[in-house]
């Protein structure tokens, strides 16, 4: 009996016209980036687990995929950790690679083992899929692209001015507008937890805030009670979850709240000069939003956090996020290097493009000319001008087969392929070629510069 095709959840085909549409978007982040200076790199993969793990917190750590060691992996097991199903230490003898979970944490490691080659401060973009065991819904997959643009080597906030233009740019040349910019900043966030009471739960306290859009406010104070957060401390939060008006009025009422927190006061005084900056230079598309319940639950974040929301009429999570960290390379052994990074969730824009119907129509143009198939006498003609066509950038291709001329036609018809070319005795007695236009219905008794003229 045949094996019934089947693809693992979270992962997807994608047809010629989405690869096409991926590929616009691709070229426009790609776009953006050079002109910002950013220069490409590439990594494995996958990576050492021992540089994954302890990276993103607890939930980030279960959700990276584990590869298994090649060969009789069982073998060489931990007995022990078997024996007392210890799967943590079962895990780490049996699986030393793990697929990477993003691109930030590669590229620390790529930072440090390439230090001696990289001028700094190094401005690095990267393409390249991520994967994570997640539970797979509408804009969440688990193997998916991530576009990332980093700095390290500079701890100057006008890196992180930069990054906001860079997303205006991008939504600009995408023709999307209405997204939103959200901005935090993770010495806020420590402010509060002090403030609170809370400062040695502060990963704790961050993960459930950054809950706060997803699962709601009480959702997120019983799970910060459940983290050993007192109730006194949470009721102190209250004015947090109520805070709007402007950035300066937002930012004003945290001076406020944070009176006694110098970590806090620095955070704002660093959102304050983001926010009088972007005020200077404007934006054309995206609006940049002060949101202090942002948390971005990953550890190494220390200064600007960042979430980009769609249009609200879309329905769908953030389409980017990144942010300002301080030390990530001290992970591997090179200290005080200073960074800030942002990513375009790629596969969530494609979904709000579609949404919106906001991909240009010429994104699938593929095949532009398709040459009727009437025998090898008209198919040996018809690929001389093939061959002049495509050295003059024109798609064009041979039917391979001569069969019926409707049959011919109607693939034409179906691939969307805008015209066709009609090669008979007579055509190649005059040297001349019958175009067809797909659309109109029109037909053409043209030369083959004519026909180069008319297709560009």
């Amino acid at each position: 009996m045949a094996q019934k095709p089947s693809i693992p959840k979270g992962t997807r085909d994608f047809t010629p016209i989405e690869v096409a549409k991926r590929n616009y978007i691709f070229n426009t982040i790609r776009g953006a980036f050079e002109t910002f200076g950013f220069q490409p790199i590439e990594t494995p993969s996958f990576e050492n687990s021992e540089t994954l793990m302890g990276k993103y917190g607890d939930e980030g750590d279960r959700l990276i995929f584990k590869i298994l060691n090649s060969g009789d992996y069982l073998s060489k097991a931990n007995t022990e950790a078997y024996n007392t199903k210890d799967s943590n230490k079962l895990t780490s003898s049996i699986s030393e690679k793990a697929l990477r979970y993003d691109l930030t944490v590669p590229f620390a490691r790529y930072v440090v083992q390439h230090q001696n080659e990289i001028e700094f401060p190094f401005k690095r973009y990267q393409i390249q899929p991520v994967w994570r065991a997640d539970r797979p819904q509408k804009g969440r997959f688990r193997e998916f692209y991530q576009c990332d643009a980093d700095v390290v080597g500079s701890d100057s906030l006008w890196q992180e001015v930069e990054f906001i233009q860079l997303y205006d740019t991008v939504f600009k040349a995408l023709k999307l507008e209405g997204v939103t910019i959200k901005i935090n900043n993770r010495k806020i966030l420590s402010g509060i937890a002090e403030v609170i009471g809370a400062s040695n739960k502060l990963i704790d306290f961050t993960v459930a805030l950054d809950k706060l859009d997803k699962i709601g406010e009480e959702k997120v104070k019983e799970e910060m009670l459940s983290k050993g957060i007192s109730q006194d401390g949470i009721s102190k939060l209250q004015p947090l979850f109520s805070l709007s008006g402007s950035f300066e009025s937002q930012m004003e009422s945290l001076r406020t709240i944070l009176a006694t927190s110098k970590d806090g006061l620095k955070g704002i005084e660093e959102l304050a000069f983001i926010n009088l900056a972007i005020s200077e230079l404007g934006l054309t598309t995206a609006t940049l939003q002060l949101d202090v319940t942002l948390a971005r639950g990953l550890n190494y974040y220390t200064g600007a956090i960042f979430e980009v929301s769609a249009p609200q009429e879309v329905k769908i999570g953030s389409i980017g996020g990144g942010g300002r960290y301080d030390d990530l390379t001290g992970i591997f052994g090179m200290k005080d290097m200073s960074g800030v990074g942002i990513s375009f969730g790629l596969d969530r824009i494609y979904l709000v493009l579609e949404e919106l119907n906001l991909f240009p129509e010429t994104v699938n143009k593929s095949v532009e000319v398709l040459f009727i198939n009437f025998g090898d006498k008209e198919a040996l003609f018809s690929l001389k001008a093939i061959k002049v066509l495509r050295e003059a950038g024109i798609n064009a291709e041979l039917y391979p087969e001569a069969a019926k001329m409707k049959k011919q036609m109607t693939h034409a018809n179906r691939r969307n392929i805008p015209f066709v070319v009609l090669v008979g005795e007579e055509e190649i007695t005059s040297s001349t070629y019958t175009l067809k236009d797909m659309t109109l219905g029109e037909q053409y008794k043209v030369s083959l510069q004519d026909l180069i003229s008319k297709l560009k």
